[in-house]
């Protein structure tokens, strides 16, 4: 009998909590977006430059999740900001995750410890 891989991922827009869920427990790993302060030769003033260079930070943390998750079967996104949604959208709008389970669940900020007792929750049915 194949073993289901479930993953939760609790994030907003400036972290992702990823957890792995099995009958052993929770192992959990921490994505941030890549931030390039140090890229200062643009003039702070033009909006639309910000609002590109921000939307591109945005794309390549969205990346950087989906390359971990293809592998799993079970995917719960969870949160307290769109960036779940967004990250859905983005998702299934790509054949790669077609045949992966994606739940979307709202929640608030959580401590660690909610975080894995929400995902031990909703797997463990």
């Amino acid at each position: 009998m194949k073993t289901t891989k479930q993953l939760g991922i609790w994030m907003d827009h400036s972290v992702a909590y990823l957890m792995e869920y099995d009958k052993d427990g929770l192992s959990t790993a921490t994505l941030q977006p890549r931030n390039d302060e140090a890229d200062k030769s643009f003039n702070a003033h033009d909006e639309s430059i910000i609002q590109n260079k921000e939307q591109n930070q945005l794309a390549s943390f969205f990346k950087s999740i989906s390359e971990v998750i293809g592998v799993y079967d079970e995917i719960l996104l969870f949160g307290p900001t769109d960036a779940k949604t967004e990250l859905f959208n983005v998702l299934k709008n790509d054949r790669h995750f077609e045949n992966i389970k994606i739940e979307l669940k709202p929640s608030d900020k959580m401590t660690d410890n909610q975080m894995h007792s929400f995902v031990n929750e909703h797997f463990s049915h």
